[in-house]
Order: structure tokens, then sequence, then C-alpha cells
């Protein structure tokens, strides 16, 4: 049997969402899980274009089976007008064969995003990309006040998903409170994943 895993599922297209992704990683491994670090692919309008099988540099495109094997999962995504990218939505459009088989119910899950604004839609898009979650019957994962960077952060984080301001121009770097947010959610996912496990397993043998 494979050792469990927080699958760590992103798009970034000018890093910052990456690097949360990174930071996020950090976390799940601090619980103890491995976390395993994959994207996806960008879409075009141009019906002939295609992408490489596998990307260039950084993380390699998520596969089915990735996700179905999954202990938990963390998306991430850049906004767009208040919603996720149309890449990572493309990707959860494809996933009705996991949905029909319920092979995502009941594993923990949770959200992360970057915006160039500081009130541009970050709320919204953890929101959008919490409902196609619900619909495979996770169990959403958010950050608690019980994180002190969660009042005092002056960029991103939220109740319902690590945040990150990265500016107009995306120079903005994570800042302390928002780099100790993607790794307490990180933690928190881990955390849960393991909990479930380890009581499937109890229940298992009982």
């Amino acid at each position: 049997m494979n050792a469990p895993y927080v699958l760590v599922l992103y798009y970034s297209r000018h890093g910052s969402t990456a690097e949360m992704a990174r930071l996020i990683a950090e976390g799940v491994e601090q619980s103890g899980l491995e976390a395993r670090v994959r994207t996806v692919p960008s879409v075009s309008p141009d019906n002939q274009a295609s992408q490489p099988l596998v990307p260039e540099s950084g993380a390699a495109y998520c596969t089915e089976e990735d996700l179905r094997q999954c202990a938990g999962l963390i998306l991430g995504s850049p906004t767009r007008f208040g919603n996720m990218a149309a890449p990572l939505k493309y990707f959860l459009d494809g996933t009705s064969s996991l949905w029909m088989t319920g092979a995502l119910s009941g594993k923990p899950a949770a959200v992360f995003t970057s915006t160039a604004s500081l009130h541009g839609g970050q709320e919204s898009t953890l929101l959008s990309m919490q409902i196609p979650l619900m619909h495979h019957g996770m169990l959403l994962v958010g950050l608690p006040y019980t994180e002190s960077a969660l009042t005092e952060t002056r960029g991103g984080g939220t109740p319902y998903g690590a945040s990150h301001h990265a500016g107009a121009d995306g120079s903005r770097r994570l800042d302390q409170h928002e780099s100790a947010l993607c790794r307490a959610l990180g933690k928190r996912v881990g955390h849960f994943a393991t909990l479930l496990q380890t009581g499937a397993a109890h229940g298992a043998r009982g």
C-alpha cells in the first residue's frame, strides 16, 4: 500500500500561487504526511494549440490517479474576476468519473489564492473553489482565528483559506503572516487527513 499524501494542486501564471503551494507543502510535511505538488496546463482559445506532455519547469501535471489516491487536497489559483482561473476550472470539469465513484468523498480539502489587488476578489475566489469540492463530498478545512496571523495580517489571509496580495505587477513577495497562514493551512489538512486515515483503519479492523 502506498504511503498517504496530500495533493497540493494549483495553477500559477506569474509564480505567486506556486510559491504559496511550496509553503503549503511545507506545512503538510510538518504534519508528518507527504505533500505531492502538482499543477495543470494552460488552456488556449486556439483549438490547434497544445501543451507539452511534461512541463518545462516546476511541478508535474496532475493526473486523475494523483487525485484519486490522495488522502487530502489543497487547491490553489490566482483570481480571475473573483473566480478561479480557467485552467483549474477546466481540469476540475474533467473529474466527473471521480465524482461518480465517490473517490474524493470524505477526504479533507482546502483552498488558496493570490490576487493583484488587496480587495481583488480573494474571498469570492476561495468560495468558488470550494463549490466543486463540496460536490465531490470533500470535508472543507479553513483557517481558524486561533491562528494569530489571521488577525495580525496586513496583506492576505482569510478564514476561508490562505491568500496573498501580490501587487499590481506581481512583485510583492509573501510576507511573514501570509507565509505562516500557508503553512498552517497545509498542516491542518495534513492533520485531518491523518485522523481520517487512522479512523478508517480502526474501523476496518473493528
